[in-house]
């Protein structure tokens, strides 16, 4: 296994240290779910990089990569919805685009092919990534006093944007692949 596989494999192991993190609904917690989620961001980043520059690209990276991605921001996604941090309809919406492009691309896989992610879906996690920071700051934030309700705003116009992004990015990735 190489470095960039097991970076995107440990995206997935960090997608469960973070969802036992955010349900202590402690400070401590909260602050140690942002930095595990600022690693796991990094890791996705990381891991293409260093496939592409070492030239160690492979099917497993292509296709484990977008996975560890959805097992990552699926997972946080579903915890805010839990804490009520996101709206419900939002992490739905999320997930059956998720769901829908995985399955989408295991039956691609079937017939022989590999769909790596496209650069609408990378935008689409760039833009979870964004808005899912943002809420995780604001866990920590709204412990203390003086937090102003403007945050609480732009975490939903956050969240808007990203759901856009996401049911673009699903459209395109079933519009361009014909499988």
């Amino acid at each position: 296994m190489n470095l960039p596989n097991t970076l995107t494999l440990s995206r997935i192991v960090l997608a469960a240290v973070l969802v036992l993190l955010l349900h202590e609904r402690s400070l401590t917690g909260n602050i140690w779910a942002v930095i595990v989620f600022v690693i796991a961001s990094l890791t996705d980043f990381f891991d293409g990089h260093l496939a592409k520059t070492r030239g160690v690209i492979s099917d497993f990276g292509k296709i484990m990569d977008p996975i560890a991605d959805k097992v990552l921001m699926l997972s946080v996604f579903a915890v805010l919805a839990h804490l009520g941090q996101i709206a419900a309809w939002m992490f739905i919406v999320i997930a059956v685009r998720e769901v829908g492009v995985t399955l989408y691309r295991l039956q691609a896989m079937r017939q022989g092919l590999v769909l790596p992610a496209e650069k609408a879906g990378k935008m689409k996690t760039v833009a979870q990534m964004i808005a899912v920071s943002s809420l995780l700051l604001y866990l920590v934030a709204r412990q203390f006093e003086g937090v102003l309700n403007w945050w609480a705003q732009i975490n939903y116009i956050l969240m808007l944007a990203a759901v856009v992004l996401t049911v673009y990015s699903g459209i395109e990735c079933l519009r361009r692949k014909k499988i």
